[in-house]
């Protein structure tokens, strides 16, 4: 079964616009996946404690034939592979990937939440999100553009490279 995914990618460790490029070309060498389109990259503030560097982020579209619980441990393997430590929630990090979402499924396990549970208040999410799939419906029935009203750009920007 082919499903359609979104991952969100973040970085702020070890040259932020490196990891997330590579960690865009890794997504399109995943098995069984096909990377569709990418956002362009975005710098954004920190969600988190106070004192990190800025983020760069993006959202990509992928097909695959994993499963969820097959593509996260994917997903985490490259995490690991750009030097991944989880340490303090929502720290600094090299990489982080998530999942977004996945077609229309609503998953709720101890190690997997999709629809991601806090992607409606992420600017950093719903405009790279917004590039790539502007007519996008949750599985709740909400429109992306409902979520982008309700969530500013603020002091996101576009990185130029």
């Amino acid at each position: 079964m082919i499903r359609r995914c979104f991952i969100g990618l973040g970085s702020n460790l070890d040259e932020p616009l490196k990891q997330v490029s590579d960690a865009l070309r890794e997504l399109a060498q995943l098995p069984q996946t096909k990377l569709l389109r990418h956002s362009q990259l975005f710098r954004s503030d920190p969600v988190g404690p106070a004192g990190q560097p800025d983020y760069i982020n993006a959202v990509a579209e992928i097909e695959t034939e994993l499963t969820p619980i097959q593509l996260l441990d994917q997903l985490q393997a490259i995490e690991q592979a750009h030097q991944r430590r989880r340490i303090v929630h929502w720290g600094p990090r090299t990489l982080d990937l998530d999942i977004l979402l996945v077609d229309s499924e609503t998953i709720a396990t101890e190690r997997l939440k999709v629809p991601h549970p806090y992607m409606h208040e992420r600017e950093f999410v719903l405009y790279p999100l917004a590039q790539i799939a502007p007519d996008l419906k949750l599985p709740d029935g909400r429109r992306l553009e409902q979520l982008l009203e309700q969530c500013p750009m603020g002091t996101l920007e576009p990185v130029a490279l």
